[in-house]
């Protein structure tokens, strides 16, 4: 009985939710209104976990919308500060902004917050009145109209009534589930689902689920008369974060352009694909000339105005467009120029499209599709044959930086086996089609070139202290040299130790930042970005150096960590990367006894550390070198071959406890390196997934030949 016992104990101390941090940067986790109508001043209520006591700014991705905090930051009456996990915010967007979804998020004492999602709406927003959820309550709106309001609970049915004075089209355009990407810890997502009904029968005259991933869109022609738009969940389940966000409108809709892909500078005709457009079948449109291969957001120029913003992608490479003639099989293949980018479109269902390009033997080459990433029905798979029409490579799905699956396809550093002409092959997956399968296709021969991943989309540090920012690369077409990594955009008081990641297998490199002493709250957006040289040779994504070396450079992309169903922790692309400074917290400096270490093969050195705790903070704190969740890691820094000697090491403090210490390990065959930036991290857990991270000033690991 008594081992029993003992069992017992050790299992639930080893289950046990882990010490939280008494400081958390806020986590937005809904906004309500969630659109803000072009021109106008508008409130909206901000909820998160975690407080938001002391915010004093807003951030805001792209131009045109500026953001104050509405609620004032009083002490409570015993001089306490409230939680606050409710403010009012301001969003002021001028009559130029450009709408569709703009990334935001507040800062204050604590740092800056995990993302909101605001919609800038050209209509005006009507919100919802919770007491809806019959069709004899249905709420009054007016066409057109942005109707906000949120699927609060299980069973909840909204219900709006509108009248149409005569006949015409409107569209329903729902964004419910896309604004939920980056909340990260909303674990389950609304699956919403709208329905037309006449008010007189109460029989439905239209009904969509999924369009645009889970959101519906809706385009319906209308006789004059009464209607109700009745929103759900389609499981009937319910949460009170799940906002919607529904543009009714008679105005042209344009969900693709065809070509998808224009050449920079040129001026291209475009055919418009959506829903009640005008009659001219094509438009004519100037592609700017001063910006890189890129996909942009365009309102392009219609006899009534201006279109919804839809995506063109802007390319450095000449660009064919798909022939009229059929190119279905390998007889019939289109030929294309290689490099080059060739626009075309999977027209009806079984549709498969051809094109031939001429290649020699032990020629790399690489392919690249870009459809579903904008927006296109497509989901592709490619495939290439022979003169023989024998498949030699095929691809379905690609990573994009190794962390997310997207259903576009990619064939990367094929080595050409004999010379000859090839056949590239592109349908559905599920052999469908349509006016919306657009797609381009990039034929490149392969070059080396790296793309560069944040792990985090913000970074917190206090007076005094230090952060890590990890970058991590993903090494394309057999790329294998050494990364520099830098910054700018720093906020005031901060400066920046950058690292590099190591060539050959290095992977992570990371960015110590520092705040001075007397540093002041502020925050900005910084920009990270790597370069590296090759020998000399040419590339289509670099510029050559006076020494006629190759130097390529890759911008960093940000990512929000997201807390996963069971536990797990994933990621979602972000627009911007936040450092900001905070007030002092629960650590308030990581030292190290040491701040550069050599290490022999086969030797290894211990390195003490000590946390400087907050007065009254005895919460747990756990030191490490390796950016980790379970089992998988994140980011790891230190060079190949050396690795922390877990059981010749203290990690964990408990308590008061503030000194640890960290022993590293070479192995025999550590090859040799000269001063990798590395750092130290005391990491106090936020909830199971998110950590409030703190950092050493930078720790160079060598490893010096025997």
């Amino acid at each position: 009985m008594q081992l029993l016992k003992i069992i017992l104990v050790t299992i639930m101390l080893a289950t046990a939710a882990p010490a939280r941090a008494q400081t958390s940067y806020p986590m937005i986790m809904s906004v309500s209104p969630v659109a803000a109508q072009v021109g106008q001043t508008s409130e909206h209520t901000i909820e998160s976990r975690y407080g938001m006591f002391g915010a004093y700014s807003v951030l805001i991705s792209g131009t045109g919308v500026t953001g104050n905090i509405a609620t004032k930051m009083e002490l409570s009456k015993d001089g306490k500060e409230p939680s606050l996990t409710k403010i009012r915010l301001k969003f002021t967007v001028t009559k130029d902004a450009l709408p569709g979804v703009r990334d935001f998020r507040i800062v204050g004492p604590t740092g800056a917050s995990t993302l909101g999602q605001i919609v800038i709406t050209n209509d005006p927003v009507q919100t919802e009145n919770p007491k809806n959820d019959t069709a004899a309550v249905a709420q009054d709106v007016t066409v057109p109209g942005n109707i906000c309001g949120t699927v609060e609970k299980a069973e909840d049915v909204d219900f709006y009534r509108f009248k149409v004075g005569q006949a015409t089209t409107l569209t329903f355009h729902c964004r419910a589930m896309r604004l939920q990407d980056k909340i990260h810890d909303l674990q389950t997502h609304v699956d919403p689902i709208i329905t037309i009904r006449d008010v007189q029968t109460n029989s439905t005259l239209a009904s969509v689920d999924n369009s645009y991933a889970a959101d519906p869109f809706l385009a319906h022609k209308f006789q004059p008369g009464e209607y109700l738009l009745e929103v759900r969940d389609v499981r009937y389940s319910g949460n009170r974060y799940w906002n919607y966000s529904i543009e009714i409108n008679d105005r042209p809709f344009v969900s693709h352009v065809y070509p998808s892909a224009v050449a920079k500078g040129g001026a291209t005709e475009l055919q418009l694909v959506g829903h009640h457009l005008p009659d001219a079948e094509a438009i004519s449109w100037q592609a700017p000339a001063d910006i890189g291969p890129s996909t942009i957001n365009v309102s392009l120029p219609l006899e009534s105005g201006h279109s919804n913003p839809v995506a063109v992608v802007i390319s450095d490479l000449a660009v064919d467009v798909e022939s009229r003639e059929e190119n279905n099989t390998t007889n019939q293949a289109q030929p294309v120029s290689l490099p080059g980018v060739v626009s075309g479109r999977i027209e009806s269902e079984a549709d498969i499209d051809c094109y031939s390009f001429e290649a020699k033997k032990g020629d790399k080459v690489s392919i690249e599709v870009q459809a579903r990433r904008n927006g296109s029905g497509l989901d592709s798979i490619i495939r290439i044959l022979n003169a023989d029409e024998k498949q030699l490579t095929e691809n379905d799905d690609l990573r994009l930086w190794n962390k997310m699956t997207v259903q576009d396809s990619q064939i990367e550093n094929w080595t050409v086996p004999a010379d000859g002409k090839y056949v590239l092959e592109i349908r559905d997956v599920h052999l469908r089609g349509g006016d919306e399968f657009v797609y381009l296709l990039e034929l490149t021969q392969a070059q080396p070139f790296f793309e560069l991943v944040m792990d985090s989309d913000k970074s917190w540090l206090t007076p005094g202290t230090s952060a890590a920012l990890f970058v991590r690369c993903v090494r394309r077409n057999g790329f294998d040299g050494e990364i520099q990594l830098h910054v700018d955009g720093l906020p005031e008081g901060v400066t920046a130790a950058c690292g590099r990641i190591l060539p050959g297998k290095g992977v992570d490199g990371c960015i110590i930042l520092e705040a001075t002493d007397d540093a002041e709250m502020n925050a900005s957006n910084i920009r990270v970005w790597g370069t590296a040289n090759l020998p000399p040779a040419s590339s289509d994504r670099s510029d050559t150096t006076a020494a006629g070396s190759t130097e390529l450079i890759a911008h960093a992309q940000s990512m929000q960590e997201t807390y996963m169903p069971g536990g797990g922790r994933s990621h979602w692309p972000v627009t911007m990367h936040t450092v900001a400074v905070g007030k002092p917290s629960d650590i308030l400096d990581v030292k190290l006894s040491a701040q550069d270490v050599s290490l022999k093969p086969g030797e290894s050195v211990k390195v003490d550390v000590e946390v400087v705790r907050q007065q009254g903070f005895d919460k747990n704190v756990t030191l490490d070198m390796l950016f980790q969740h379970l089992s998988s890691k994140y980011a790891i820094t230190l060079p190949e071959g050396v690795t922390i000697d877990t059981k010749n090491s203290v990690t964990l403090l408990t308590g008061k406890n503030s000194k640890g210490a960290i022993t590293l390990t070479a192995s025999a065959t550590a090859p040799a390196v000269e001063r990798q930036q590395c750092c130290v991290m005391a990491n106090v857990s936020i909830n199971f997934v998110m950590k409030a991270t703190y950092s050493s000033q930078p720790l160079f690991v060598s490893v010096v030949e025997q």
